[in-house]
C-alpha cells in the first residue's frame, strides 16, 4: 500500500456503513450487538480520518426508509446515537471537529433532536475535519424538499424558472456549503448507493468492501483511500495519452467504478 502523503487524497470520504445485523448474525449475537461494535467502528474511523488530514467525512448513520425496522432495534439505535453524542461530544470538541447533520430533523423524536442540535452549535466553531452525520437521512427526500424550497420562491416572485441552475440547486440541499464527496465507500459487499447521497456524488469514485461495517478500521479506511489514488478522475473529459497509458490495468471489477 502506497504512502498516504504520494498523491493527494479524497477532500471528502462518505461512507455507507453496511452490515452490523449480518455481522452479529454470524457470531450468534443479536443485531443490537452488531450496531454497539459498529458505533466503535465509527470512533475509529472518525480518528483515522482526521489523523489523515480528510477535511469531509459524511456517515450514513440512519436513513429515512430504517424506521421500518423492527421497534426494539430502532429504540437500541436511538439510544445508541443518544450515548454517542453525550459520550464522545465533549471529546470531538476537544480535536476541534465540526458535527454536521443531514437528514429530515424536524420530525425526528423529541428525546433525540436536541442532542442533535446540541451537537451541532458546540462544535460550529470548530476547524478540524467536519463529521457529518446523516440520520433520518434520504437523498429523495432531500433533492424533494430543495425543490420545494425553490418552488416557493418561483411562486412568491423572488426567483424566475430560468434562475434555477445546478448551483442553486446544490445550495438548497442539506449539504450546502460542502464540497461533493471525492470517494463514497460501501461495507458489506452491496454495490449500491441505497438513497445516499445521489446528487452529490454524481462524480464521486466508488469502493465496495466486502467486510461488515463493525470490522472497518484504519487499516480498511487506509485500503479504500489506495484504491481512490489510483483512479484516473477525468469529470467527462478526455484523459491525456500520458495518463491512459498509466492506468491501463483497471482494478478489480469487485472494487467498483469511477466516472
Amino acid at each position: 500500500m502506497s504512502d498516504p502523503s504520494a498523491r493527494t487524497l479524497p477532500l471528502h470520504i462518505a461512507i455507507i456503513m453496511d452490515g452490523n445485523g449480518r455481522w452479529a448474525a454470524r457470531r450468534g449475537l443479536p443485531r443490537t450487538m452488531g450496531h454497539r461494535k459498529g458505533v466503535e467502528a465509527v470512533r475509529e474511523t472518525v480518528r483515522a480520518a482526521g489523523e489523515l488530514g480528510i477535511r469531509y467525512l459524511t456517515l450514513y448513520a440512519f436513513s429515512s426508509e430504517n424506521w421500518s425496522r423492527p421497534e426494539p432495534e430502532v429504540n437500541d439505535l436511538m439510544g445508541l446515537l443518544k450515548v454517542f453524542i453525550r459520550r464522545d461530544l465533549a471529546e470531538l470538541h476537544r480535536q476541534n471537529v465540526r458535527v454536521r447533520i443531514i437528514g429530515d430533523r424536524w420530525n425526528l423524536r423529541s428525546d433525540v433532536l436536541p442532542l442533535l442540535l446540541e451537537a451541532e452549535e458546540t462544535t460550529r466553531n470548530n476547524t478540524a475535519i467536519t463529521v457529518c452525520i446523516a440520520f433520518n437521512y434520504g437523498s429523495r427526500d432531500e433533492i424533494a424538499r430543495a425543490m420545494q424550497s425553490l418552488a416557493v420562491d418561483v411562486a412568491e416572485g423572488r426567483l424566475s424558472p430560468e434562475q434555477i441552475t445546478p448551483p442553486l440547486i446544490a445550495s438548497r440541499l442539506d449539504t450546502a456549503g460542502m464540497p461533493d464527496p471525492d470517494l463514497v465507500i460501501r461495507t458489506s459487499g452491496e454495490e449500491r448507493l441505497s438513497n445516499f447521497l445521489l446528487w452529490q456524488s454524481a462524480y464521486s469514485e466508488f469502493v465496495f468492501m466486502p467486510e461488515y461495517w463493525p470490522d472497518f478500521d484504519r487499516a480498511m479506511l487506509m485500503r479504500a483511500i489506495d484504491i481512490y489514488r489510483q483512479r484516473d478522475r477525468r469529470f467527462g473529459n478526455v484523459a491525456p495519452a500520458s495518463a491512459a497509458a498509466s492506468s491501463a490495468t483497471p482494478p478489480p471489477a469487485s472494487l467498483a467504478v469511477g466516472s
